[in-house]
């Protein structure tokens, strides 16, 4: 095979003219195995959605102890300082909405300093949990 048989096969690849090949169209089953086939088809939906319902039952007994250990976290006296200034701009954020100026303060920096000290608190005790 030579570089113009590659050249070629690229070319006839890429092309946006080439030729698509088709099957015939299938022809028509008998009625029965057309029953059949409806019948298989529920049968196998029924199934599925039966697993489906198996899959969220598990799912709401497994709750994840992440989120229980840092809220634990964000109400200990560790992350004590973090909560106090979020809650405190929430606060100021709230008393500036009810004026004509408007909240010009969102608290996004005070809440994700919370969430870091919440995260690093949990982190040892998830260890502990998971294994």
């Amino acid at each position: 095979m030579g570089i113009w048989d590659t050249i070629t096969d690229l070319v006839e690849a890429a092309a946006p003219w080439a030729t698509a090949d088709a099957e015939a169209p299938a022809q028509e089953q008998p009625e029965a195995a057309t029953e059949s086939a409806k019948e298989a088809v529920e049968e196998a939906v029924e199934e599925e959605v039966e697993e489906e319902e198996e899959e969220e039952e598990e799912e709401d007994e497994a709750a994840d102890p992440k989120e229980k250990l840092e809220e634990e976290c964000r109400n200990s006296k560790q992350c004590a300082p973090a909560k106090h200034h979020f809650d405190e701009c929430v606060e100021r954020v709230t008393a500036a909405q009810g004026t004509e100026e408007g909240a010009k303060e969102d608290c996004v920096e005070e809440f994700f300093h919370l969430a870091h000290c919440a995260t690093q608190c949990a982190a040892p005790k998830l260890w502990s949990v998971l294994n």
